[in-house]
């Protein structure tokens, strides 16, 4: 019988700090509420400060309908106030109205042009609501008005990383590492940088700081155990892949990547088991499922592998790799539907798939 390969599928965290952030709360920084202001006196025209400070007051305390309906007021008596239009903004943020706090951020800047707060929560809610260029250059705004604001830094370095500039990007994290030195998140995504400019020493180094500066960032030890498998160096990335699952119990990716270190280390029983971790995690996880199946190949469980390919091309019709590898153990149980899989991986993109098709009987 011919020798066919099997597949196994890859998935890493890439830059784990920008993404997760981005897709928590639309980017948005509360530390950058701005503070209470003193009421001198109870004049009507100054009740607006009164309104203000209990709209900060409300913020603080997560109560953000509240501090819009302060910060309302607050402008419906003093329409030139700057400050309240900026954090109704940022209040607006945390309720996911990214439209309307792009309208209080405008209103804000169009009133006080030199707020650099104010440049950087608008860049967060355009890149929120899709708009990168914008983005962009709402950071670069940030830092001409204040060039010591590493976050505006950071961020930028991640709209470049995902623009695939990563030599951009990491001049904006050396940027932002050089005005906080304890920045974890930019060394974090500094290393994934260089991971993709295949600089694994300079990666495996940020990474390392990263954990250094916070020990308990789960998706930094995955991402060191990327870079150590890149180099292969399969023990310390199996040693990383442990501790990300140590910190995070229910880690998905890290257990993906683990049995993926296992199954290169030739230990397709420990890989089966990191695979199955990961689906109990996350049940509708193809590239589990389909690693699984070629975990099993090497077992000879080639039913067993039949049956996870299909559980990954249920949960994504698409993947090309799991109908290769479908097919293969099919083959090795004279299941003639093989051809079939081949043809539908050819059809997806994986020559494999076509070269294997052209062996079978027409």
């Amino acid at each position: 019988m011919k020798n066919y390969e099997v597949r196994i599928t890859i998935y890493d965290l890439k830059v784990s700090v920008f993404l997760v952030l981005f897709l928590m709360m639309g980017l948005i920084n509360k530390s950058q509420a701005q503070d209470t202001i003193k009421a001198s006196n109870l004049e009507p025209s100054q009740d607006a400060e009164k309104f203000y400070n209990s709209g900060i007051s409300n913020y603080g305390s997560k109560n953000y309908q509240a501090a819009i309906n302060d910060f309302n007021q607050a402008i419906t008596l003093k329409p030139d106030f700057a400050l309240a239009f900026y954090n109704r903004g940022n209040a607006k943020m945390d309720l996911k109205d990214a439209k309307g706090a792009i309208e209080d951020f405008d209103k804000a800047i169009s009133l006080d042009g030199h707020n650099d707060n104010a440049y950087f929560s608008r860049a967060q809610a355009k890149h929120s609501s899709g708009d990168k260029q914008g983005a962009d250059a709402d950071y670069t705004k940030t830092i001409e008005i204040n060039g010591n604001h590493a976050q505006a830094y950071y961020y930028r370095g991640g709209l470049k990383f995902e623009n695939a500039d990563y030599k951009g990007a990491i001049t904006d994290y050396d940027k932002a590492i050089m005005l906080k030195s304890d920045y974890a998140y930019a060394y974090n995504d500094r290393g994934s940088a260089k991971r993709q400019l295949e600089d694994y020493a300079g990666a495996i180094e940020d990474y390392t700081k990263a954990i250094s500066t916070n020990s308990e960032l789960a998706f930094a030890y995955n991402n060191l155990g990327s870079a150590y498998r890149k180099k292969g160096d399969l023990k310390k990335a199996i040693d990383s892949y442990t501790k990300a699952v140590s910190i995070k119990k229910d880690y998905y990716i890290a257990y993906n990547n683990r049995g993926s270190a296992k199954f290169d280390d030739k230990d397709f029983n420990g890989a089966v088991n990191d695979f199955t971790a990961a689906i109990n995690n996350k049940s509708d996880y193809a590239f589990a499922y389909n690693n699984r199946s070629a975990a099993k190949f090497q077992l000879k469980d080639y039913k067993g592998a039949v049956e996870d390919a299909t559980s990954a091309i249920k949960y994504n019709d698409k993947y090309a790799y799991a109908y290769l590898n479908r097919g293969i153990a099919k083959e090795m149980l004279r299941d003639d539907s093989a051809c079939k899989d081949w043809e539908m991986a050819g059809k997806l993109g994986v020559d494999r798939g076509t070269n294997y098709a052209s062996t079978c009987d027409k």
